[in-house]
């Protein structure tokens, strides 16, 4: 990690009301530049959470970025090992494998090219145009997954 305690953005009131939002189109259908409704279930409580993600593509496999960092939806997802993501009635479950560190960079760069209008603010300065080493330096605090849908 690059501090103490894991990095990890709060969402503001009004975050959580356009999560809200998004979340409520994905499920009823409508993307938003390829946004899903990710359910996963919590590890504590065992029922299903529900927030909005960018599923990312990146040389022909799927990919979640964590841009807040260590969230609830990233803790809960390490101890499910999966989730499910829906747009609408197509519901694909998947299984997870978190990426190390050093194997985040290409996968970081591109869905900062992507993504970078949305989630500028939680990659502190770092851009798709930055160097290896900015990027590298902030990987730690951005938690990626492979996933990989089984039905």
């Amino acid at each position: 990690m690059s501090s103490s305690s894991p990095f990890y953005v709060k969402s503001s009131p009004m975050a959580v009301r356009m999560n809200g939002i998004v979340a409520w189109l994905a499920r009823h259908g409508l993307s938003i530049a390829g946004s899903a409704e990710l359910s996963v279930r919590g590890r504590k409580s065992g029922a299903m959470q529900r927030v909005p993600v960018n599923p990312h593509t990146h040389e022909g496999e799927q990919f979640l970025v964590s841009a807040r960092g260590h969230s609830q939806w990233v803790r809960n997802i390490r101890a499910a090992n999966g989730g499910e993501l829906r747009v609408g009635r197509k519901v694909r479950t998947f299984t997870v494998v978190e990426l190390p560190d050093e194997e985040k960079l290409p996968i970081l760069r591109t869905y900062l090219e992507k993504w970078g209008w949305e989630v500028k603010d939680y990659f502190a300065g770092v851009t798709a145009k930055s160097s290896d080493a900015e990027i590298l330096g902030i990987a730690p605090d951005h938690p990626v997954f492979r996933i990989t849908v089984t039905k």
